[in-house]
C-alpha cells in the first residue's frame, strides 16, 4: 500500500527561493546609488557655473586634481550602477536564454567601453 502525501502549495514552494544568488548584486546597486547622491550633487553644483564661463574656465576646473578624482569616481559609479540596473532588467524581462546572455554581454561591453572612453577623456 502506497502512502501519498498531500502537499499544500507552501510546502511545495519551500526552498525554491532566490538561494541568495542576487544579494551581492542588490547590495552593489544600493551602494553605488548611495555613492552617486553626493557625487551627482557635487557634479551639478560645480558644473552649472561653468556653463556661463568660457572654455578656459572649464580647463582650469578640470585641471584641479580633486575635480579629476571626483569626476573619475562619478563616472565609475555611474556606469557600474547603470550596468547593474540594465542587467537586472535583462534578467527580468528577457525570457529566451540566448537573448538574455547576448543582452548581458552587450550591456557589460557597452558600459565598459563608455567607462574607458570617459576616463580617457577626463585624463587627457
Amino acid at each position: 500500500m502506497r502512502c501519498y502525501q498531500i502537499q499544500i502549495p507552501l510546502a511545495r514552494a519551500r526552498g525554491l527561493g532566490s538561494a541568495r544568488s542576487g544579494a551581492s548584486q542588490w547590495w552593489a546597486q544600493r551602494v553605488t546609488a548611495i555613492a552617486l547622491v553626493p557625487l551627482t550633487i557635487w557634479f551639478v553644483v560645480s558644473i552649472v557655473p561653468l556653463m556661463a564661463a568660457g572654455h578656459q574656465a572649464f580647463l582650469d576646473w578640470r585641471g584641479s586634481r580633486i575635480n579629476v578624482v571626483l569626476l573619475t569616481l562619478f563616472v565609475l559609479m555611474l556606469f557600474y550602477h547603470m550596468a547593474l540596473g540594465l542587467q537586472v532588467i535583462a534578467e527580468d524581462y528577457l525570457h529566451r536564454e540566448s537573448t538574455k546572455i547576448t543582452a548581458k554581454i552587450s550591456i557589460q561591453l557597452a558600459c565598459l567601453t563608455l567607462t574607458i572612453a570617459s576616463i580617457v577623456a577626463i585624463l587627457r
